[in-house]
């Protein structure tokens, strides 16, 4: 069972986080570089949709699985760097809810107004949130490699 959960939090992990490495280093950029606002943005909008629909798919995953293997052990028992990786995984599940509920969800509202001010300005707010989730998300995974 501890292989199976394993499993699914290291798959969880690696979709959220390359997901977002694939949007912040190549996909932003070359939209960036070859489209205007108007087709950039409403572009950027949907890819995120589709992106964040898994993304919700990893958090339920990444707390199921990660918690199995705590519970598993006994918490006392787990290591101080699973321990920090289940708080910042914390951490970065409610700065994801923001993401979701704020600044992604103005992009879509100033995207249907066609309002490519704003949507870019909330664009460039879910781009911050987004650096800060996968730098939370490398110091997670050092924690427990460094730290197990």
């Amino acid at each position: 069972m501890y292989a199976l959960l394993n499993f699914l939090h290291l798959l969880a992990a690696i979709v959220w986080l390359g997901g977002v490495t694939f949007v912040l280093l190549a996909l932003r950029p070359a939209a960036a570089q070859h489209l205007q606002p108007a087709q950039r943005l409403p572009f950027m909008a949907q890819a995120l949709r589709r992106f964040f629909a898994a993304v919700w798919v990893c958090i339920g995953l990444l707390l199921a699985s990660g918690l199995g293997m705590m519970l598993g052990v006994g918490m006392k028992n787990a290591p101080i760097g699973w321990h920090l990786m289940f708080g910042i995984g914390i951490l970065m599940f409610a700065i994801f809810g923001h993401l979701y509920f704020g600044p992604f969800r103005r992009m879509k509202l100033a995207v249907a107004a066609s309002d490519w001010a704003e949507s870019g300005r909330r664009a460039g707010q879910v781009v911050t949130f987004a650096r800060i989730i996968l730098g939370l998300g490398t110091v997670a995974i050092a924690a427990v490699l460094f730290l197990a």
